[in-house]
């Protein structure tokens, strides 16, 4: 490689270099200071990723680097946006739990910022040993932020189940990724596709994409690979369950958006069966396993498989507006989940103890309201209730359908979201019409100011929906 183009690769990867070094930087803070550097490394890490984010918005350039091996298009460049901003967002949100949650150590945001690298590395990944590297470094710190509460035994189990079935995940992608390469002879997607287009494709190969595909879906907790979620969700640490249920899947999404739509666009009748197995398998787990869940937690991650399902409708689909409906879902559904978990956050006892039982939340009108206000827009959100940003989400994902001519997928979507309306209304009865059984303690800043921007958000969508969706469909325009 030239020095001109290695200059070149340098610039399209400075923002994951500016984390990269900022994380190494911070972590040598940290050594030196103590425990006591915390705050600063915390507040530094948010500085970090702010700047990454701006340097994505404002600094020209699109294109591959370091071999093809990096590619950094609109749609890149938009998803990392999202998984920016969704970990700066659940950092925050960590600031005035980090005592009572035990992450009150500069390891913390040191191994928040590494798997933001990872997702970052993830989503411009346009080869499968880039995409390995960057689902490993993701998911590595994610490991350790699932357990970092050694102190409590649901953490460490959380952080020990998530561990055991992610390295399992990883094999069979690390499995398929071998497959691929031996029945095409490459592992860049686009001489993968070049393979596909100029020969007919074996048996082999649809192995091997199976096995792939597998893996992929593990990180975002699609149906039949979503056994981790209830029990790491409800195990982690609240601000860690937070982070988890934003930025990764994020990138686990758009890294399955680029193999399908890169890569194996030559088979897509192969991997749209697949896909849409998945997306009514997680659709119908997520609506009706939710229903007998009294944690919220547990609640929130049969929900999040269900919104996975119903993602993939739409990618499903293997069309533009297909790609473009996935990419606003993902930024809506992540918005929604900010929102919800910075409520679950703020369920806290006077005598400073948290709790997650749904039933905790009986009578929250009557002593906190504006918090009961904004959780009621993101449950009617999260159901898919119009007028609100969640409707907007399942509409345009279900009319990719349609226009696939998937009448079956998007019949069973809608089916499926109206059994899933059911626990999400139970919680807005909750909430307006029994009897408070206590009050929750004042509620943190940080917290106030998220779930505030989540609600403000989901209501108002229908006002500046428009810009918003002219940049999912410019992204989109990446793969067709």
């Amino acid at each position: 490689m030239s020095s001109e183009l290695f200059l070149a690769s340098l610039q399209l990867s400075m923002p994951e270099i500016i984390l990269a070094v900022g994380a190494l930087a911070l972590l040598m803070i940290g050594v030196f200071s103590g425990d006591r550097s915390a705050p600063t490394v915390t507040g530094l890490a948010v500085a970090l990723l702010i700047a990454a984010g701006l340097w994505l918005v404002l600094a020209p350039g699109e294109g591959e680097a370091y071999g093809g091996a990096f590619l950094l298009d609109p749609f890149a460049r938009f998803m990392k946006v999202v998984a920016l901003i969704g970990s700066v967002t659940a950092m925050i949100m960590t600031v005035g739990h980090a005592r009572s949650e035990q992450l009150d150590r500069f390891e913390f945001p040191v191994l928040m910022v590494l798997a933001t690298l990872g997702m970052m590395l993830l989503i411009s990944a346009n080869d499968l040993l880039a995409l390995y590297l960057g689902l490993e470094l993701m998911s590595l710190s994610l490991y350790v932020c699932a357990a970092i509460n050694r102190d409590s035994l649901r953490s460490t189990e959380s952080g020990l189940k998530y561990f055991v079935l992610g390295s399992l995940s990883s094999g069979m992608l690390l499995y398929g990724c071998s497959l691929v390469y031996g029945f095409t002879g490459n592992t860049g997607f686009d001489e993968i596709a070049a393979v596909l287009s100029a020969e007919t494709r074996s048996l082999g190969l649809v192995f091997g994409l199976v096995f792939v595909l597998a893996g992929v879906c593990f990180k975002i907790s699609a149906v039949p690979f979503h056994m981790w979620t209830p029990d790491v969700y409800e195990g982690a640490p609240t601000p860690v369950t937070a982070f988890f249920a934003a930025g990764p899947k994020v990138a686990g999404m758009a890294i399955l958006v680029r193999v399908v739509s890169e890569a194996f666009m030559p088979i897509v009748a192969d991997w749209q069966q697949i896909l849409v197995f998945v997306s009514i398998a997680s659709m119908l787990l997520g609506s009706f396993a939710a229903i007998g869940q009294r944690n919220i937690k547990r609640l929130m991650a049969y929900s999040s498989i269900g919104h996975m399902g119903f993602a993939l409708v739409g990618l499903a689909a293997g069309t533009e507006t297909g790609v473009s409906g996935v990419i606003l879902y993902m930024l809506i559904y992540m918005v929604m989940t900010l929102g919800t978990f910075a409520c679950i956050m703020a369920m806290r006892r006077k005598e400073g103890e948290n709790v997650e039982n749904v039933d905790d939340l009986a009578g929250l009108a009557s002593t906190k309201p504006f918090m009961a206000v904004v959780l009621t827009a993101l449950m009617f959100s999260m159901a898919g209730i119009p007028p609100l940003a969640g409707f907007f989400a399942k509409y345009f994902v279900f009319i990719a359908a349609i226009e696939a001519k998937l009448y079956a997928l998007a019949i069973i979507g809608v089916l499926t979201s109206v059994v899933g309306a059911y626990y999400y209304l139970r919680i807005v009865k909750l909430m307006w019409f029994d009897e408070a059984t206590g009050e929750f303690a004042r509620i943190a800043g940080e917290l106030r100011l998220v779930f505030g921007l989540s609600g403000l958000f989901v209501t108002a969508y229908v006002l500046f929906g428009g810009p918003v969706g002219n940049a999912a469909n410019a992204a989109a325009k990446s793969f067709f």
